[in-house]
């Protein structure tokens, strides 16, 4: 009678250790960023979600590829780093079942250089380094359209190529690097379309040291992203509560000074 009570008993302890491990996972994830403002922000986000139970370890990366492949393969509950159309060619691309579940801010893109301070100045066949990735690539080469510099095809859409140009008077060159990499790459082309978190973290301003930025208003706005089956988690209602809360817009209003642009 003794040894079934205390096998009872232990079965008791057993559950609710099991329970209470649950619901600490439950209370517990791990969100991924890129370097820069993503990571700086997440860090407010994650003291507002402390405060209402929800225990947020931010991963930091140093590319664009890394965090979706991580996400996907369950070594993170979800990602802040990438806008919508990133998003959608990493799903096609790789077969990922990840969703957007909400939106967060928007990083402007910009022009720099080193070597001429307006686009005017560049001369025939000068080098311009833009993203490799399909997305960024294309919303660079958009950007070097909207200021006169190409043309691209009416069909080419937001993943456009450089075998989209149809038209490039100045027959620039375009030179397609890491899209982390190309703030160092500065000194050895004539001008670079950098996407704001790095160009911020390499020490850049959009708003002193860009010769050209993108409309704000466009298809990049930057997105939180989890994998499908997780969309009914108690957890991510808080984590979008936390991200959208008035301490983190004040934040974001503050600390970039409108290089950042909150988008709820």
């Amino acid at each position: 009678m003794q040894r079934r009570f205390i096998l009872k008993l232990a079965g008791v302890f057993a559950a609710a250790s099991l329970f209470a491990a649950a619901a600490h996972a439950e209370d517990s994830i791990k969100v991924g960023v890129t370097g820069g403002p993503h990571a700086q922000i997440m860090e407010v986000v994650k003291t507002v979600a402390a405060k209402n139970g929800l225990n947020i370890k931010v991963i930091e990366f140093s590319d664009y590829v890394q965090p979706n492949a991580a996400l996907a393969g369950g070594d993170l509950d979800a990602n802040s780093y990438q806008h919508d159309p990133y998003l959608q060619a990493q799903v096609k691309d790789r077969g990922y079942k990840l969703i957007r579940i909400a939106d967060t801010v928007t990083y402007p893109m910009g022009i720099y250089s080193k070597k001429v301070k307006t686009l005017a100045e560049l001369q025939p066949g000068a080098k311009i380094a833009v993203p490799n990735d399909p997305t960024n690539g294309g919303r660079a080469l958009l950007l070097l359209q909207k200021q006169g510099l190409l043309k691209l095809r009416a069909d080419a859409g937001l993943k456009a190529t450089p075998l989209d140009i149809v038209e490039n008077p100045k027959k620039l060159k375009i030179v397609e690097l890491d899209a982390a990499q190309i703030p160092r790459s500065l000194n050895d082309v004539d001008a670079a379309a950098i996407n704001t978190n790095f160009a911020m973290e390499a020490g850049l301003k959009p708003k002193q040291d860009a010769i050209a930025v993108e409309d704000p208003k466009g298809p990049y706005v930057n997105i939180i992203a989890i994998r499908e089956a997780d969309r009914n988690k108690p957890w991510v209602a808080r984590l979008v509560a936390a991200y959208h809360s008035p301490e983190v817009k004040q934040f974001v209003d503050s600390k970039f000074g409108g290089s950042v642009i909150t988008a709820w």
